[in-house]
């Protein structure tokens, strides 16, 4: 079966457009600040080194304001609530500033800006004075092969042909209106620049994704070596000789007995004690048998290496202050820096070829990993885990090697298995326990390519079996199943079976901080003219351990098709959720005999539904199903039994 997106209508106004003072504009350049910068981070060419970029883009934002009073553009902002489609490709979910002329202008001069900025004599002549950040380079968080391969791709494009590509996927400008953005801009055929965009694959979702966000960074520093001989010239030949045995080191790789760490900054005794190995927390394996709390901090210290001084040592130096060297990452929301006195030991000791040490705080997993060979290459990964309970501190990641992932279970779970999540009446398959250290299985986190099948954890206790799944991240998010405030593990039959056709949407919130994914069936709708049925709608709502940038997402699954489709999301939203378990989604969709429907469903206590714009029609009852035009739009509102109404999610 087909189904279509259908465009939202652009608002009204004059052909002139309004006029925008100064400070209407400044107040949409506040509001929309990290939009616009990440607007400009895109249209930039990344030849221009990603720390330059980064800045550059700032200064492309800051620099948008008008003069005086200026006419903005009559271009209509991104869609509101609209009927997407069940095929084609999800744009992801935006704060937009709908009608905004305001913003409208400041968005024309970044383009204008920016395409001014794009060539490398215009880039030296023309780019406004970055922002100063002395001593330190900032780029974006790294994010997947998608991203990185569409980077790529845009990076092969003019640049009017990129803003066209990224005006149609970040802002969801129609052609027309893309058309009018690059005119004003400046671009002499902008219908040049939209075929060469065309050529380009719409994965306008990774726009939205952390790796193309400027105002989320990471920070290195700048050339060491450069900054310490400066240092050394201004010093006189006694102090060099002590500055270089100093911050040199030992012989052999050149790193002293901290490892890859910086040196060091503080020197009070909380900071001093937070650092000794001596001092760190171990557990007996006996603990949490007795203990009234079932979480992180009652897992006893296991590892080979548990002994090994040296290697906490440099883990904590690390963890403390890492060089330029080391590579670190976080979760959204978990922060970075350094124990606030001495941590809990949970695991030290050899995994597949790294030295792995696990750390707890509290607040945070730490993972510290170096070569077996050497320090070099050493890595440092930060979850943030406050809060867990039995089921959420159930297992940790030890490693990534070659596509495949070991765990550290918690020492409660009695057996481990492994599952394709997308085949729920296969059988699960054993994994090794060995002092909590699972055998290798496959992980689809890091997959490149469409997705064919998902692998999950299955852990059991004798409070029962959980399935976790790995999100490319420290610690796994656990899969439930059921109405929010009512649900239950994922691991029954009925719940696989209701997970198996959504088991690829997981990747959509890889990297995001998630703790625990939940998959609602909210309403089962027979299908017109015949066609084989029903269809399911599934609401998935992915919880992160911050509280904030939670993920939902309506899907739509018609018998015979592997896969269910997005068809509408939305972020930090309560539908789908134990504060507001009700959901209302539609999708325009073709029948066997070439009608095209819309068709829509809301979750149970929905008394009617109602559908206006491009499409018109009322049900009683949660389903609505009303002929509709191939790439018609409709508002949906549904009433509740309680007298209280629903809009459709996104």
């Amino acid at each position: 079966m087909q189904s279509q997106h259908a465009a939202q209508r652009p608002p009204h106004s004059s052909p002139d457009g309004p006029v925008v003072d100064v400070e209407q504009a400044e107040a949409a350049l506040a509001e929309h600040y990290p939009r616009l910068v990440r607007l400009a981070y895109l249209l930039l060419p990344p030849g221009t080194g990603r720390s330059r970029r980064v800045l550059t883009a700032h200064a492309l934002a800051q620099r948008a304001l008008p003069r005086g009073r200026t006419a903005a553009p009559v271009i209509p902002a991104q869609s509101a609530q609209t009927v997407p489609s069940a095929d084609a490709p999800q744009a992801a979910p935006s704060a937009g500033p709908d009608g905004d002329p305001g913003y409208a202008l400041v968005r024309l001069q970044v383009v204008r800006t920016a395409l001014r900025t794009g060539g490398p004599l215009r880039r030296a002549l023309l780019s406004p004075p970055l922002p100063r950040v002395w001593g330190l380079r900032l780029h974006p968080r790294s994010g997947g092969a998608d991203g990185l391969a569409l980077d790529q791709r845009l990076s092969a494009l003019s640049g009017p042909a990129r803003a066209a590509y990224v005006l149609r996927g970040l802002e969801r400008l129609a052609d027309d209106d893309v058309r009018k953005v690059l005119t004003d801009a400046g671009v002499a055929d902008p219908a040049t620049a939209l075929r060469e965009a065309d050529g380009v694959p719409a994965e306008y979702r990774l726009l939205d994704s952390p790796e193309f966000d400027p105002c989320s960074l990471q920070a290195r520093p700048t050339d060491l070596l450069r900054r310490r001989r400066h240092l050394k010239a201004s010093l006189t030949a006694g102090c060099a000789l002590v500055v270089c045995g100093a911050l040199l080191g030992l012989p052999g790789d050149g790193w002293g007995p901290d490892g890859g760490a910086a040196p060091p900054y503080a020197q009070n005794p909380a900071a001093r004690a937070a650092l000794d190995p001596a001092e760190l927390t171990r557990l007996s394996p006996a603990v949490w048998k007795t203990s009234a709390r079932t979480d992180f901090s009652v897992w006893p210290a296991r590892g080979d290496l548990t002994g090994d001084t040296d290697l906490l040592r440099r883990a904590l130096a690390v963890w403390a202050r890492p060089g330029g060297r080391v590579q670190v990452s976080a979760t959204p929301g978990t922060p970075s820096g350094g124990p606030a006195g001495p941590p809990q030991l949970l695991y030290a000791g050899t995994v597949d070829s790294a030295r792995v040490v696990i750390l707890h705080d509290g607040l945070r997993i730490a993972r510290y990993a170096e070569p077996k060979g050497g320090v070099r290459g050493a890595v440092l990964d930060f979850a943030r885990v406050d809060g867990a309970d039995r089921a959420g501190a159930s297992a940790v990641v030890l490693s990534r090697v070659d596509g495949n992932v070991r765990y550290l279970t918690a020492p409660w779970v009695r057996e481990a298995r492994h599952r394709d999540l997308r085949e729920p009446d296969a059988d699960a398959t054993d994994l090794t326990l060995t002092d909590g250290v699972t055998s290798p299985l496959a992980s689809p986190a890091l997959r490149a390519g469409s997705c064919t099948s998902w692998n999950v954890l299955e852990l059991t206790d004798k409070t029962g079996t959980r399935l976790m799944t790995d999100l490319a991240e420290l610690v796994p998010a656990r899969l439930t199943a059921g109405r929010p405030g009512a649900t239950g593990g994922a691991s029954g039959t009925e719940a696989l079976r209701a997970w198996a056709p959504f088991a690829c949407s997981l990747a959509s919130v890889r990297s995001a901080g998630v703790r625990s994914v939940n998959a609602w069936a909210f309403a089962e709708q027979p299908l017109p003219d015949g066609a084989r049925g029903p269809a399911d709608w599934v609401c998935t709502r992915a919880e992160t351990w911050r509280g904030g940038g939670s993920r939902v997402l309506a899907q739509f699954h018609t018998p015979g098709r592997p896969s269910g489709t997005a068809v509408a999301k939305a972020e930090d939203v309560p539908q789908c959720g134990a504060r507001a378990p009700r959901v209302l989604a539609g999708v325009l969709w073709k029948s066997p005999a070439g009608t095209w429907y819309l068709l829509a469903a809301g979750s149970r206590g929905t008394r009617s539904v109602t559908a206006t714009g491009g499409v018109e029609g009322t049900a009683q009852g949660n389903l609505l199903t009303v002929e509709a035009e191939q790439g018609a739009q409709a508002d949906l509102v549904g009433t509740l039994k309680d007298g209280g109404s629903i809009t459709g999610l996104g």
